[in-house]
């Protein structure tokens, strides 16, 4: 119960105990003027009445305006369920328009991808060919053990060549081999190379 009811409740507690109390008074008749004639009834209960009638009109203006409120909440929920679905249908066509452009997008991508899957098989296609042109795989097999051989005479070349200057420059040097400098054993090296 709220507060205001409570207050109500408590205020027609009151009204109802003071004409209880004072009933023999209330009921007593009186005259009483009404402007143009007289009357003879009793105040109380003609003021009681009147404070009825009072109360009656005061629920009566709460009631309409209740209503009022309820009608007018119902009208802006209808204004708002068009205005959503005004909004929906909006979002449904962007929707449709993105949809649209996803597809055109995904179209054009797929024509370049299909442009780059074609340049690269023509790529690979042109490999296979220069491959085919190339020497068989014996005569390149053949080339590498060539390589290898010479590579191989050469160390061997240089190596002989190390160690004749190593006995030629041990009789000109007193130092032991390992204690010479770096620099004299690829130099000799460089010199060997360039007389090669």
């Amino acid at each position: 119960m709220s507060l205001g009811s409570l207050v109500l409740l408590l205020v027609g507690a009151a009204t109802v105990a003071f004409v209880g109390v004072n009933w023999a008074e209330m009921t007593r008749p009186t005259d009483l003027s009404l402007v143009f004639t007289e009357v003879h009834a009793p105040l109380g209960l003609t003021l009681l009445g009147l404070m009825a009638v009072l109360a009656i009109v005061f629920v009566g203006l709460v009631a309409y305006q209740q209503a009022s409120v309820l009608m007018e909440t119902r009208r802006h929920a209808k204004e708002l369920a068009i205005q959503r679905d005004l909004a929906d249908k909006a979002e449904a066509s962007r929707f449709t328009e993105l949809r649209s452009h996803l597809d055109q997008e995904v179209g054009r991508l797929s024509g370049v991808i299909d442009n780059h899957t074609r340049d690269t098989l023509a790529r690979v296609d042109r490999a296979e060919i220069g491959l085919r042109d190339r020497p068989a795989d014996a005569d390149v097999a053949r080339l590498v053990a060539t390589v290898e051989t010479l590579h191989r005479d050469l160390h061997a070349r240089v190596d002989r060549l190390e160690m004749g200057l190593r006995e030629g420059l041990a009789g000109y040097l007193g130092t032991p081999v390992a204690a010479r400098p770096a620099s004299l054993p690829s130099a000799a090296k460089g010199g060997a190379a360039e007389s090669l």
